[in-house]
């Protein structure tokens, strides 16, 4: 988190404000579609069925892919 400059509240706010999600290449993984400091990001997450939660494996803005 600290290498892409945001936070543990930065990231709760982004999952509050996700408007798509759509599977990831890794199985049983999803993408999250969201906003951070007025640019486009992913949030990668994993459904943990035992706990009733999503673990967040990784988070990333768009423009970093070009």
């Amino acid at each position: 988190m600290v290498d892409r400059r945001f936070t543990e509240v930065d990231l709760r706010r982004m999952m509050e404000h996700a408007s798509d999600y759509s599977p990831d290449v890794v199985e049983g993984r999803l993408k999250i579609a969201t906003r951070h400091s007025r640019k486009k990001w992913e949030v990668i997450v994993e459904p943990d069925s035992v706990r009733k939660l999503l673990v967040v494996v990784t988070a990333y803005p768009l423009d970093e892919l070009k």
